[in-house]
């Protein structure tokens, strides 16, 4: 089974380009793909064809590419392409687009299904997760995770009440939730893998900053790795969606140089 790698390929708004991107991205070397089965944002049959090609022409064997993807609540779908019946209960919704993610995605199993986005009540949040819970124990889910969560409160009371307790959280990475200090130290007590989205576009900031520009220079690496290499010494696992062939060749090249521990805090200090 694939390792948790350390960073994911994003394929959000991809539309009909996902599938040649997708396979562009694992034949450049990523090894994780992130989707979700939310038609509106993501075209995820697209993901599965291109795994598919990838498989076939020998690239990669399924076990070798960590997939996740996401059930969506019906406030985040479009209404007239819900890949589930909006008037189904709850569980029935959650199995109807597991089901449906499966086939899309054309594969037995997922490595990560992640709640998109917290229900209405923490008693709504906790029915997905349970049911969540039900895939894992007949082993068609490896790893259960949330994101879109910004409160504390609701990411404990899915922790304390779960069988099966979250291995991931994929949030927006940036400074309208104070970079959710509190959320990520909570997460490292209780070993959950902070995942981060728009972690470049939410910080451009940061990225453009004297401090980074300077440890570019010193590493001969591009601004974009030198903050994509803070936050995974941070111990975040980032989501890159970039289109560009050299782009996807930087980004996997990020364990080729580390930060050091005052290089680290002078990029924080600007969080």
């Amino acid at each position: 089974m694939a390792s948790i790698p350390s960073i994911l390929y994003g394929t959000a708004w991809k539309k009909d380009r996902t599938a040649s991107l997708v396979e562009q991205a694992i034949r450049a070397g990523f090894r994780g793909v992130d989707t979700a089965c939310q038609p509106k944002h993501y075209h995820e049959p697209g993901v599965g064809e291109a795994l598919a090609r990838v498989i076939q022409d020998g690239v990669v064997k399924r076990e070798d590419v960590f997939l996740q993807t996401k059930f969506t609540p019906i406030g985040g779908q479009d209404p007239k392409n819900i890949p589930y019946d909006p008037q189904s209960d709850i569980p029935t919704q959650v199995r109807t687009s597991f089901a449906t993610s499966l086939r899309n995605l054309q594969t037995t199993y997922l490595d990560s299904l992640v709640l998109h986005s917290p229900m209405r009540t923490v008693e709504e949040t906790l029915t997905v997760w349970h049911t969540f819970e039900e895939f894992h124990r007949a082993g068609q889910v490896r790893f259960l995770g949330l994101s879109n969560t910004y409160s504390l409160r609701v990411l404990q009371a899915v922790y304390d009440a779960a069988d099966v307790k979250p291995t991931f959280l994929q949030n927006r990475f940036y400074a309208e939730s104070g970079y959710d200090v509190d959320i990520r130290r909570y997460c490292r007590e209780k070993g959950i893998h902070y995942q981060s989205f728009w972690t470049l576009t939410a910080n451009p900031h940061i990225v453009n900053s004297p401090v980074v520009q300077n440890l570019a220079r010193k590493y001969q690496k591009t601004h974009e790795q030198v903050f994509y290499r803070f936050v995974q010494q941070l111990g975040i696992l980032p989501l890159s969606g970039t289109t560009s062939a050299s782009h996807m060749s930087d980004d996997l090249a990020l364990a080729t140089f580390a930060l050091a521990t005052d290089e680290l805090a002078a990029i924080e200090s600007l969080l």
